[in-house]
């Protein structure tokens, strides 16, 4: 009876040592790091020993915590893994220096830490609008890893068109992807089943994906995504540190060459400057434009034409006189920049949208852009210099103009009248004529500036007047001076100009009533259909006679049958007694050779010679109311004069 305590004593003693074994066992396995199907090896010996429930329950229990126990350490050798290498692509990242030997070595790491049998990259092209494989590892395809893929297809173009990861067990009977037979026949060659890919992101902009890739059908973990994701964030940090690495090292190259470009620039805009400097000083000191022009043509080494808005030439240095070339004047006008043409740089002088005139470098088809822009300063510089002569010019005309009221006006005494035209470098002592002009067409503003231009020309005034354009010009031959005006002022307005003459006069009254005679021209011209001519009243005739204020009969005579008159007094011919008997037998020749009882052929010849003193036209109806008018005014002063 009392060794049977003992005996079960004894046996529960090698049960409880049994258990404890189990449990050394089961902290030897987890510490050599032994397989999960062998964790289960303790609970069955001592199943065969003969353990008892409780002891058996306590033992599988102790063999469930050891599995948890292995899995958190797996997690924690993964994760560790994982985390290194995390930070050796940072270090990579740190050390970047080739973007194709990192982007390997991402993909590299993506294939070890997922287990996957193939791992790539593939980069979005922005112009062709698809995703290209960049690099891969474990494939061994050639149509793989030069396969494109356009947005949209498949399970990559899929990830680059929504920037969202996507995940595949088996690729080639998975419905949610677009299937085309490129990427489903390089997929096939390639003998790939499970997919993962990730989309590589700068920002919210998608760059591209990173895949990971088995040959067998299996499901990726959300473990595994976030590791590739980790992966393609450090080759979306690679490609876009590359990217800033190539520009900065593009920026320096261009910095070193803009450095050089701004040296040269530096001292092409000190010579500019001190260019500007010089010729701004040479105008504001008084220089003319010949002064500029030498200028400009010193330090550009070339000959220089400078002209106004008009195109009239205002200064030539080295050059030929030519025409500023309008073609070449407006596209530098509208450009802003010298241009050149044929051999010859023109640049346009503005003050701002406003044509002043131009310049023209001759000589000079190779001027560089340094010197390119002195020029332009210089019609900077020639645009000052002609406002201040406009301002000046127009000062000048408001002043000739409020002479010219007062003179026509009588407006002060004639001293004093005289002294105020004296100051504006007119002689009023001298013999002047009166110019009253007018257009329909032309505006007035080109008007007055043309007149205004002939005044200072001539040494005259110019203005309004009663609401007429009135010059008062030195002249001894009024017609013929009338007709010159009207077609300059005509050229320059750009519209027909017709201007009525009167004088020459001299002094305050003679001129206030040349103005009156002028303005009954300019009217007779009107009346009468002279639109765009210039004349004086003699030039009317006898219309001319009867408007003027002083009727002289012998100057009309001598003016319309002058040169007949001399030719009979100096060959003692009888061409005026033949011009009133042709005449008087209504301008028949057999008529008049009955009457004056010559031959016919000698009245021929008579009125040949008559054409060639008085002109070819001597028998158009005007003309020849004009020479009859004269032959009976001449008869009637030969008449009364005779003894």
């Amino acid at each position: 009876m009392s060794s049977s305590p003992d005996a079960a004593h004894a046996a529960h003693a090698a049960h409880r040592e049994q258990a404890c074994a189990a449990l050394r066992e089961l902290l030897d396995l987890l510490a050599q790091d032994a397989p999960a199907e062998q964790f289960a090896r303790p609970a069955a010996a001592a199943r065969a020993a003969g353990a008892s429930d409780a002891e058996l329950t306590a033992i599988d229990d102790a063999t469930q915590t050891a599995l948890r126990v292995r899995r958190t350490l797996n997690q924690h050798q993964r994760r560790e893994a994982e985390l290194t290498a995390l930070f050796d692509t940072a270090g990579d990242l740190a050390a970047l220096r080739d973007l194709d030997a990192v982007l390997r070595a991402i993909v590299h790491r993506a294939k070890l830490l997922l287990r996957t049998d193939v791992a790539y990259l593939s980069l979005n092209d922005p112009a062709a609008g698809d995703t290209y494989m960049r690099v891969t590892d474990g494939s061994i395809s050639a149509a793989f890893q030069n396969l494109r893929l356009g947005m949209g297809e498949g399970l990559g173009g899929l990830v680059a068109q929504t920037a969202r990861p996507y995940a595949t067990g088996d690729y080639e009977v998975d419905p949610r992807f677009q299937h085309t037979t490129p990427i489903d026949s390089a997929v096939l060659e390639e003998g790939l089943h499970a997919i993962l890919g990730v989309p590589l992101r700068q920002g919210t902009h998608v760059i591209g994906v990173l895949y990971a890739a088995d040959r067998t059908a299996r499901a990726f973990t959300p473990d595994e995504g976030a590791l590739l994701s980790s992966l393609a964030d450090h080759a979306a940090i690679a490609i876009d540190s590359a990217r800033r690495m190539e520009e900065t090292r593009a920026a320096l190259v261009d910095l070193n060459e803009a450095s050089q470009t701004i040296r040269a620039h530096s001292e092409a805009m000190l010579r500019a400057e001190d260019a500007h400097d010089r010729l701004t000083d040479l105008v504001l000191r008084g220089g003319d434009f010949t002064e500029v022009a030498t200028a400009i043509g010193a330090l550009l080494r070339g000959g220089t034409l400078i002209h106004d808005g008009d195109g009239t030439e205002l200064a030539r240095v080295d050059a030929t006189s030519r025409t500023p070339p309008a073609k070449a004047v407006a596209a530098s006008r509208a450009s802003g920049r010298a241009v050149p043409l044929d051999g010859t740089w023109v640049c346009a002088v503005l003050a701002g949208p406003e044509l002043l005139g131009s310049i023209a470098l001759t000589d000079r088809a190779d001027l560089g852009e340094a010197d390119r822009r002195l020029f332009e300063r210089a019609g900077v510089v020639t645009a000052l210099l002609l406002l201040l002569r406009r301002s000046a010019a127009e000062a000048e005309d408001r002043v000739r103009g409020e002479l010219l009221g007062d003179l026509l006006s009588l407006s002060g005494t004639p001293g004093r009248l005289a002294s105020r035209a004296r100051r504006l470098d007119v002689d009023l002592a001298l013999p002047h004529a009166v110019f009253v002009a007018h257009s329909e067409a032309a505006s007035r503003r080109l008007l007055l500036s043309s007149a205004a231009r002939a005044a200072r020309t001539h040494h005259g005034l110019s203005g309004l007047h009663h609401d007429h354009m009135v010059l008062v010009l030195p002249a001894d031959d009024t017609g013929s001076r009338a007709r010159a005006l009207a077609a300059e002022l005509t050229q320059a307005a750009g519209a027909p100009v017709t201007v009525g003459a009167a004088g020459p006069a001299t002094g305050p009254e003679a001129l206030a009533q040349a103005h009156a005679e002028a303005l009954r021209c300019l009217s007779a011209l009107r009346a009468l259909g002279h639109t765009g001519q210039g004349a004086d009243l003699p030039d009317l005739g006898f219309l001319g006679v009867l408007l003027g204020d002083d009727t002289n009969l012998d100057s009309y005579v001598r003016r319309t049958l002058g040169p007949v008159l001399d030719y009979d007094t100096k060959r003692g011919t009888e061409l005026i007694h033949t011009l009133r008997a042709y005449f008087a037998c209504g301008m028949s020749q057999s008529k008049a050779k009955e009457s004056l009882h010559v031959h016919v052929n000698t009245v021929v010849q008579r009125l040949d010679r008559i054409g060639h003193l008085l002109g070819a036209d001597w028998q158009s109806p005007e003309r020849s109311l004009e020479i009859q008018l004269a032959l009976r005014l001449h008869a009637y002063t030969w008449a009364t004069t005779s003894p």
